[in-house]
């Protein structure tokens, strides 16, 4: 039965274009050049187990005693006292927001039950020092693996003429640079969408899922049919800005304002160049538009397709959202808030943000 479903999900007149088979395509010492291994696309699964124990040592012996040097406060709200009753209804719904049937319901006043929820809530937000190890650890790596790419692109054809993604597919050869550097960035996202569970929730939680799920697809299903060139280029395409986006994060929480004022500027500018002109007008165009006149189509290529623009959804919602907070920084005079999101209760908007800078403080104070 199983056997059955595989043979008709990886039908070679889906995945595959006209008169090529997995034959054709499996790796052998018969072959002319080396192609992809299908079963290597599960290496990245455990390799994430690995990224995940790396950035616990990480976070505990290097990025914590960092961010207690810079006077980063890994400080707790204070406890909700203890009320069994109210602790169960808090489990089956945190974000209660009317409390007049609660409140009658244990004979409490509503003042009551509200700040024993406001105090309740605070528990479960994260301290600054756990935001900023967190941020760290992902500027450390899309930094690295910026560079890497970098490196492991820079003498590749394709890097420079798009079009050698697609002349002579399937037949492209695979180095052992290009394997590795697909098997790291994989990993890192599959630890990602595994961790993100119990990172910091922030209010775009689902959709940062959704692109982490379209992204591992995108890379699984390139890899399997031999698709790694354009695969790369997203890759580096995205790491780019992701190095600003975590750099502003931890900068501002560190509370070196005039560092984050400046890369938050960096990351506007570096942003909207990748995701918004480069990848729909460099990338897609060329997987919608060029491809077709260079190989002969297939469904899949559709799929792959689609997630593109699935990504490229999620980058338009997530520039608003920087350009926002770029608007309201502008009248504020200073860089307020969380990039790309926020805490999901602790809200770090330029209206509600206690991240104030010493000058900011001073004035009001004089004020």
């Amino acid at each position: 039965m199983l056997r059955q479903f595989l043979d008709k999900f990886w039908n070679e007149d889906v995945w595959l274009p006209p008169n090529t088979t997995w034959e054709d395509i499996a790796p052998g010492p018969d072959k002319a050049v080396e192609y992809t291994d299908y079963t290597h696309v599960f290496i990245p699964i455990p390799l994430a187990l690995v990224f995940m124990v790396v950035r616990r040592a990480l976070e505990k012996y290097w990025y914590e005693p960092f961010g207690k040097s810079l006077g980063i406060k890994d400080t707790r709200p204070r406890k909700a006292p203890t009320n069994p009753k109210l602790e169960e209804a808090y489990k089956q719904c945190s974000r209660l927001r009317q409390f007049t049937s609660l409140a009658k319901k244990l004979e409490m006043s509503e003042r009551q039950v509200a700040r024993w929820w406001r105090l309740r809530r605070s528990q479960d937000k994260p301290s600054t020092l756990v935001k900023f190890c967190e941020n760290m650890w992902k500027f450390t790596f899309y930094l690295l693996n910026f560079s890497f790419g970098i490196f492991v692109l820079w003498d590749k054809e394709w890097l420079w003429d798009i079009d050698q993604c697609y002349i002579g597919y399937p037949h492209q050869g695979l180095s052992s640079d290009v394997w590795w550097y697909y098997m790291i960035s994989s990993a890192f996202y599959w630890s990602l969408t595994i961790s993100q569970f119990w990172d910091v929730r922030r209010k775009d939680f689902w959709q940062m899922f959704v692109h982490h799920i379209a992204t591992i697809a995108l890379l699984s299903f390139s890899w399997v049919c031999n698709l790694h060139r354009i695969g790369t280029l997203m890759l580096l395409l995205h790491d780019c800005a992701d190095i600003f986006v975590e750099s502003v994060k931890a900068s501002k929480y560190a509370n070196y304002q005039r560092l984050c004022d400046a890369l938050f500027l960096a990351l506007v500018v570096v942003w909207v160049l990748t995701r918004v002109v480069i990848y729909p007008f460099y990338i897609i165009w060329s997987t919608s538009v060029r491809a077709p006149m260079l190989l002969p189509m297939f469904p899949a290529y559709y799929i792959f397709n689609s997630l593109l623009c699935l990504l490229l959804a999620l980058h338009i919602i997530w520039t608003w959202l920087i350009l926002q907070i770029a608007y309201n920084a502008f009248k504020a005079g200073q860089m307020d808030g969380d990039i790309r999101s926020s805490s999901s209760e602790l809200s770090d908007s330029p209206q509600n943000s206690n991240h104030s800078s010493p000058s900011r403080a001073k004035n009001k104070k004089v004020t």
